[in-house]
């Protein structure tokens, strides 16, 4: 994570103000893909990687945007633009957009975002600089909500503004993260349970270097395809909102009537639901061989039946399994590229970071960028 004294400085430099600094952690996805919006489980972990936003207020009205990152300053006044333009302003902007729409009157400020959370990498790099923007805009007001209302608030900035119709995760594990544990969300009531991930075990996050976006064209499609299925379920069982509430016979007794692709993504998601409760029990119990299985047969099903996998990552994980220290290993994220995630033991992590990154660089002639990463907390205020 990046030094907050020195983002203090950059700040101060620019804004010639004093601000207040937070942070707001990326996440990786151990298990349950596309379960989120079917009201699902997952079980992700937040990670050290993160954005840092700095805030001070602003006596000209106006909401000034800075990003290290992209080395870019925008203005803009108290009237937002009508719709997102594609650019990074978007995330912040979303926010000032929830709150105002939430009766808040947001104050002039200016606001210095610096992360390390790789972009289009599949580690929710948009989730982490909604939360921490959110959390500095609140200070302003002297506002502040409950982690999982803010992750509601942070999903609408996606779902209202950016026009991406994510799930809840990204943003609820930003807020809720727990050093040393990963989550499992149910994310119908937002209820959660903490699994404590043993202090020997490293996550190993091995970037493909295939960019994804979630406002892309997959990731809605599937999604289109992912609710056909569960209607024609509901049209034989009412009491079937979601796909979070089907079972695998129902599969089998009205499979037929459904397009083919909708039928395999259905299959997907509700055996990754019950794939992730399984996970969450497996990890509980320190039962980390029914963990690694439960892992490959999430891949698996990612791959074939989501069909939400690419060659890259498919490969990366192929590499992988051979590999000393493994525990298992798959996709993890809004899919299409980005990430795979690899439970290690941290005594070989560096060695078999070192090999995964060899062997991939041998078979694609890419280069990954793989980082040795362990669970974090959530967004909070940095002194």
């Amino acid at each position: 994570m990046h030094d907050p004294a020195l983002l203090r400085s950059m700040h101060r430099a620019r804004f010639h103000a004093e601000p207040a600094v937070f942070v707001a952690p990326g996440r990786v996805n151990l298990i349950g893909e596309h379960t989120d919006y079917a009201e699902g489980f997952v079980m992700p972990a937040a990670i050290d990687f993160a954005t840092l936003a700095a805030i001070s207020l602003r006596s000209d009205g106006k909401f000034v945007l800075y990003s290290e990152n992209f080395g870019e300053e925008r203005a803009f006044d108290a009237a937002l633009p009508p719709a997102p333009s594609k650019h990074w302003t978007d995330y912040p902007l979303g926010v000032v957009s929830i709150l105002a729409g939430e009766g808040h009157k947001i104050p002039g400020f200016s606001l210095t975002l610096w992360g390390d959370v790789p972009l289009g990498s599949g580690l929710s790099s948009s989730a982490s600089v909604e939360v921490a923007s959110a959390l500095a805009m609140l200070s302003l007001l002297g506002a502040s909500y409950p982690g999982p209302v803010l992750a509601r608030l942070c999903q609408r900035v996606e779902n209202e503004f950016v026009g991406a119709n994510c799930g809840v995760m990204d943003q609820f594990i930003s807020a809720n993260g727990k050093k040393d544990h990963a989550l499992l969300l149910d994310c119908r009531d937002l209820s959660f349970r903490l699994a404590p991930i043993p202090s020997h075990l490293a996550l190993v996050i091995a970037n493909t270097m295939v960019k994804h976006s979630i406002a892309g064209g997959d990731y809605p499609t599937r999604r289109r395809e992912s609710e056909a299925a569960c209607a024609v379920i509901a049209s034989h069982r009412p009491g079937v909102p979601f796909l979070r509430d089907a079972t695998l016979e129902d599969l089998d007794k009205w499979g037929y009537e459904m397009a083919p692709k909708s039928l395999m993504r259905a299959r997907h998601v509700i055996s990754e639901n019950l794939r992730t409760v399984a996970a969450a029990e497996a990890l509980l119990k320190g039962d980390l061989a029914e963990l690694g299985r439960l892992m490959a047969e999430a891949h698996k099903s990612y791959s074939i039946d989501f069909e939400g996998s690419c060659t890259e990552a498919d490969l990366m994980v192929e590499l992988a399994q051979d590999i000393p220290g493994l525990i298992g290993a798959r996709l993890t994220g809004g899919g299409f590229g980005g990430c795979t995630i690899n439970l290690v033991e941290q005594a070989q992590a560096s060695p078999f970071a070192a090999e995964l990154g060899r062997r991939y660089a041998d078979r694609t002639s890419i280069v990954p960028e793989i980082h040795i990463c362990h669970a974090s907390d959530g967004a909070r205020q940095l002194e």
